[in-house]
């Protein structure tokens, strides 16, 4: 696996950061980009204060806020270096992790010694949660079923998650 650093992680990696309260930026600042993010690296990982996340030039860094979080509100998180993954096309590494309670779901990065979860590229996995968040949202679909809407969420998205069939193939057989 690649190992990252201050020279490439911001080149087509994928990283969740975590948010930080306590942490002052320096002076000297590594880094500070066009629209003002500022990044400033240790032997363990990178600091960046930004009011933008997600999609990040040709990186996806998604932060994993603190409840009280806002979108556009300056904040600063931390991620190590290990935890920046290749977008590249051809890696499956990525896995989907859905919570039924809050209907919602994410794109994980494979962890060590993981070998249970089905892995899908990042393209792949992208277009896996956007189809469960219509899932989520839309009832329309359901009322061709027989179970609860609830039931029948659960069963259609868990074999979504867990192969590689189509979404219209899950639902025809699942009729």
């Amino acid at each position: 696996m690649k190992q990252y650093n201050k020279t490439n992680f911001f080149k087509h990696t994928f990283c969740e950061f975590k948010q930080i309260e306590n942490f002052e930026f320096p002076e000297d600042t590594n880094y500070k980009s066009k629209s003002e993010s500022m990044y400033f690296y240790t032997k363990e990982g990178v600091y960046r204060k930004s009011n933008h996340w997600g999609r990040v030039a040709n990186c996806r860094w998604k932060l994993i806020a603190n409840e009280d979080y806002k979108n556009q509100q300056i904040v600063i998180g931390f991620a190590k270096w290990a935890d920046f993954y290749s977008i590249n096309s051809t890696e499956k590494i990525f896995f989907i992790d859905v919570d039924f309670d809050k209907k919602a779901a994410i794109i994980q990065p494979k962890k060590e010694n993981e070998t249970n979860n089905p892995l899908f590229t990042l393209t792949e996995a992208q277009q896996k949660i956007k189809q469960i968040s219509i899932l989520f949202k839309e009832t329309k679909w359901a009322s061709y079923f027989e179970d609860d809407i609830d039931i029948t969420r659960y069963k259609v998205i868990t074999e979504f998650i867990n192969t590689n069939k189509t979404l219209q193939q899950i639902k025809r057989e699942q009729k």
